[in-house]
């Protein structure tokens, strides 16, 4: 199974639809699962900085689009070893994960949840606003009665996530 071949196939198709893809993940328990997340590109504003509309939503229709198109490629190229897998094409939601220097960026202003691999100072779990991503470090201010500032090398990031505001 070669991910990165799926992923170059989900992109090309998600780029004539207007979309990107943000993560793909294979999953064998019952059934074979090929999930693909798509979302919309963001809207570039006059200074060439990422502005992400909290409005845009992918729509079932989009997702419908992908999934028809992808599945296509993928058998004509078969891409997907044996037979019987379930593709599903989804968004990645309100409490997206941020993989890549661009989501750090892109998401500027928006709280997150950030965990690492090694401590940073006595913590390795840490909910805040991101300010940027600068120099391979992701900057937070923290939530709390007094606000500071973390810088978190991109490297030890385990896993980091939009959290939902109401």
């Amino acid at each position: 199974m070669n991910l990165e071949k799926i992923r170059e196939a989900a992109e090309r198709v998600a780029r004539s639809e207007g979309l990107e893809v943000v993560d793909v993940e294979w999953k064998i328990g019952k059934q074979r699962f090929l999930r693909v997340y798509i979302d919309r590109l963001p809207a570039m504003n006059p200074a060439e900085a990422w502005v992400a509309d909290p409005y845009a939503k992918v729509s079932h229709a989009d997702c419908e689009r992908v999934s028809q198109q992808l599945s296509v490629i993928l058998d004509v190229e078969e891409l997907v070893p044996g037979p019987g897998y379930i593709l599903e094409i989804s968004s990645p939601g309100m409490d997206r994960a941020l993989k890549t220097a661009a989501d750090f960026q892109r998401f500027r202003g928006r709280l997150a949840k950030v965990s690492t691999t090694e401590p940073i100072g006595e913590a390795k779990f840490f909910e805040g606003r991101l300010l940027d991503f600068e120099e391979g470090k992701v900057r937070l201010e923290l939530k709390g009665k007094e606000a500071r500032t973390v810088e978190i090398p991109f490297e030890i990031i385990r896993k980091a996530n939009l959290v939902v505001e109401f």
